[in-house]
């Protein structure tokens, strides 16, 4: 038997050879799959599955849920976890009406005689993003907030030609780095601007004649509010364009980002009936002026009537590389995720307006008492002072990552540590509050909190009373 077919008896469920396999590793550059993953340290490898052999398919599903349990996911747990993930309710309508066939099995409409019930949904999830936004048209979804961040980027930079892209660096990492890898990749230049104080400050962004778009968070990174308007104003004297990332529950209490200026509005529908699910699936909404509707990636779904005078709903506008010429594309994501797009469709229908301010004023509420309770304690202070709404930044005299670690201990995820990416809060973390975190829970939190700092307090002055 050759090398071929002996791959397939072994691997009969892979579709590469060996051959295949050595002829992809040598085309990138390196002489085997271990040195492909070399850069993954050890200790986080799985060695292997460590299941014990013939076992029956009882047995085995008994010992699978065994292992399963050993992960406390967050929703079983005090979390304050968020900066751009957030655990919030999901009605239980919402997995009822997605989880119908008609829906979980539909395929992209190519043929819309036989996808009305799907084009209509993409359609009707394009008009909410903009009623929510106050933008002029949406498109039918993108991948997620990062990408659909990274397209605005380069859409910015097709409309005024020109190959400057300003991020502030209170945009969420994920998204800093992912439009980042973008613009650099595609020959654009990218440039950090510096929010030390929390938020944007004017006289930091460096706007010329080659400014394509300037990007802010809304509310940023840090849990503050940038002040759009202001910001809209300097960066369209300069031409530029101004692309909002903003935040879907907050803005049922926010402004609109539209009656700032802006010209691009984009984020994720994860807090919208999104489970985190380990961080995926997701859907990106992407909204713009209907002056630059041509550069909007992705796909439109339109509104008309058929031969017989019927209302019928169409795919409008196709600018991805599938549907026309390689070069004329504005993108070259294939799909949108309609599935995770009628979640937010359906979750915003459910709630309403009116729902959608009260969740937004109920984190705001609980997010500011947490932030008075924990600045009570001697030691803890807010990093930033400027207004927040459901997020802020937290600063203690020791490492986050121990604070955080203790917290833990005590059974509360007690918020994001960004000392990775953000050099400036070393001794700082994220604490996001939304509807499940109960007054109790703050309560607790903050009692927990005192009892660490007291503690760590104490031991500093034992261990400086046995140096001296």
């Amino acid at each position: 038997m050759n090398n071929n077919q002996d791959s397939k008896r072994n691997f009969p469920y892979l579709p590469h050879t060996d051959d295949d396999r050595a002829h992809m590793l040598k085309s990138i550059g390196v002489e085997s799959f271990e040195e492909l993953v070399s850069h993954i340290p050890q200790e986080i490898r799985v060695k292997q599955l460590n299941i014990p052999e013939g076992l029956s398919e009882l047995e085995l599903t008994e010992h699978v849920r065994k292992l399963a349990d050993r992960n406390v996911p967050a929703s079983r747990q005090v979390s304050f976890l968020g900066a751009g993930w957030l655990r919030r309710f999901v009605p239980a309508s919402v997995p009822a009406i997605v989880s119908r066939s008609e829906f979980a099995t539909a395929y992209t409409p190519y043929q819309p005689e036989v996808a009305q019930g799907t084009l209509q949904v993409i359609y009707e999830f394009q008009t909410a993003i903009c009623l929510l936004t106050g933008m002029e048209v949406a498109n039918a979804s993108i991948y997620d907030g990062p990408t659909a961040c990274a397209e605005a980027a380069l859409m910015s930079g097709r409309v005024t030609d020109r190959r400057k892209v300003l991020l502030a660096d209170s945009l969420n990492p994920e998204y800093l780095a992912v439009t980042r890898t973008y613009l650099e990749t595609c020959g654009l230049i990218c440039e950090v601007v510096a929010s030390p104080c929390g938020t944007l400050n004017l006289s930091d962004l460096k706007l010329d004649g080659d400014t394509a778009g300037v990007i802010v968070q809304y509310p940023n990174f840090y849990g503050c509010v940038e002040d759009l308007g202001e910001i809209a104003e300097a960066v369209h004297q300069h031409g530029a364009l101004l692309v909002v990332v903003a935040d879907p529950v907050n803005l049922g209490l926010l402004e609109p980002p539209a009656s700032f200026g802006a010209d691009i509005v984009v984020g994720d529908a994860q807090q919208c009936g999104n489970n985190l699910s380990y961080g995926g699936p997701s859907a990106g909404f992407m909204a713009t002026r209907n002056q630059y509707i041509r550069q909007l990636p992705g796909r439109l779904c339109g509104l008309t009537v058929d031969n017989r005078g019927q209302r019928a709903f169409t795919l409008t506008l196709q600018t991805r590389e599938q549907h026309i010429r390689r070069a004329r594309a504005t993108s070259n994501i294939c799909t949108n995720q309609a599935l995770n797009a009628l979640t937010m469709l359906v979750y915003l229908t459910l709630i309403g307006p009116r729902g959608l301010r009260q969740l937004a004023e109920t984190g705001l509420h609980r997010a500011h008492h947490l932030a008075n309770l924990l600045t009570d304690i001697p030691g803890v202070r807010l990093k930033f002072e400027r207004p927040f709404v459901n997020e802020f930044v937290i600063e203690t005299d020791r490492p986050a990552s121990i604070v955080l670690d203790a917290l833990k201990v005590n059974g509360i995820l007690g918020g994001f540590n960004p000392e990775r990416t953000h050099k400036n809060l070393a001794n700082a973390f994220v604490v996001s509050v939304t509807e499940v975190n109960t007054p109790a829970e703050l309560e607790h939190y903050a009692n927990v909190l005192r009892h660490i700092v007291s503690e760590t307090s104490k031991s500093e002055t034992q261990a400086v009373g046995c140096r001296s």
